[in-house]
């Protein structure tokens, strides 16, 4: 685009753009100029200070305001003089400056370099548009994977066999690295697990979907109850350990899983590198139970074993993710078991389904508007006060 009240200056322009290949269009003044440039595709404009009408300041300002989807390189031709004018020039968002009367040899310079970056920003312009579309395509297939993999999990709250089951599930990012559900087994007993699978991101959330997948009340149910009279959460720990355990491979996972006997009122479980459980109910404090244990998946020869604790009418076991015990306060300081035992003794409220909304509440107002770090999974499993 050539904007010049002066036609030999626009002609002798128009010319030396003809040499290298382009076609040039011409006008001779600002608001002329700006017309064409929004109904073509120029992205040179070459243009004199001095015009009628809209000088070249104002078409430069004109030009930047302007949406175009593509960048206008700008070349103002000055007298020798006019140094200050050059500064203005700057300021309203000038490229580059050529001396009037025209220099066709340096013109022609100043154009091939000028057709350079023009390229150079298309080639980049290209390949935005490509991320673009490439990330839309990502966060649409997330979003996906994280409405299914969220079908895995309990569907709301739930009473089985005179329990009460109550969750919180947050995850860090699109998809989760966590996964948990519960399910009856038979009239008087129930089966509940969480994982948290090590890691982050797309890796740790497909291995979680597998875990989710796999662990199926027949599933449960047939390592489970397959040794007798006692339940033997630790036989599906060591078979999933068995399952999962590559030599060349460094993925591993948490996880709880246990047996709710509704007739004697006993939780038999195994702890597999998951954090502690809380026990609450009755006038004493709430107090961590379990005794830790390997993670499954790190080592082959890895060994797990049963626990079992009563659980009376009233009684609340409160399964939760390093999420919450390990979230940063702005200061750097862990939530802690410390402050999650006393949110549950002195925040718990009546109802149990409110339980995991009020500990994730509070990790809110504890972190301080900070983005989580780890995935938060809360589940809470109550016996119900009714003999």
């Amino acid at each position: 685009m050539i904007a010049d009240d002066d036609a030999t200056q626009r002609t002798l322009a128009a010319a030396v753009v003809r040499r290298l290949g382009c076609r040039p269009l011409v006008a001779d003044n600002g608001l002329s100029a700006l017309q064409l440039i929004r109904e073509s595709g120029a992205s040179i404009l070459v243009c004199d200070l001095e015009m009628p009408g809209m000088d070249g300041h104002e078409l430069t300002r004109e030009v930047r305001r302007m949406d175009l989807g593509r960048y206008i390189h700008i070349i103002m031709l000055t007298g020798h003089d006019q140094v200050e004018e050059r500064h203005r020039a700057l300021e309203a968002g000038v490229d580059d400056f050529m001396t009037k009367p025209l220099d066709t040899a340096l013109m022609t310079v100043r154009l091939r370099a000028a057709a350079r970056l023009i390229r150079h920003e298309q080639v980049l312009s290209e390949r935005n548009r490509a991320l673009e579309e490439a990330k839309f395509r990502i966060e649409s297939d997330l979003n996906a994977a994280a409405t299914a993999q969220r079908r895995l999990l309990p569907d709301g709250d739930g009473d089985i066999c005179g329990f009460r089951f109550a969750s919180a599930f947050q995850p860090s990012a699109y998809v989760s690295g966590d996964m948990f559900g519960w399910f009856a087994l038979n009239d008087c007993q129930l089966g509940f697990y969480a994982v948290d699978v090590a890691g982050h991101g797309v890796h740790a959330a497909l291995m979680s979907v597998a875990i989710g997948h796999m662990v199926t009340p027949e599933y449960f149910s047939g390592l489970v109850l397959s040794s007798g009279d006692r339940p033997d959460p630790a036989l599906l720990v060591q078979d999933l350990n068995r399952h999962f355990f590559r030599e060349d491979s460094s993925d591993y996972f948490a996880m709880l899983c246990g047996i709710v006997d509704a007739r004697c009122g006993t939780v038999r479980f195994c702890q597999a590198g998951y954090p502690h459980p809380v026990l609450a109910g009755g006038e004493g404090r709430p107090a961590l139970v379990g005794d830790g244990g390997l993670p499954v998946g790190l080592l082959s020869g890895a060994t797990f074993e049963n626990q079992e604790i009563a659980i009376r009418p009233g009684d609340r076991l409160v399964i939760c993710s390093d999420g919450v015990t390990e979230a940063e306060s702005s200061a750097g300081v862990h939530f802690g078991s410390e402050r999650l035992c006393a949110l549950i003794r002195d925040r718990s409220p009546r109802e149990a389904t409110e339980l995991p909304r009020a500990i994730v509440s509070s990790l809110d107002d504890w972190r301080g508007g900070l983005p989580l770090e780890d995935d938060l999974t809360v589940l809470v499993l109550e016996r119900s006060d009714r003999p």
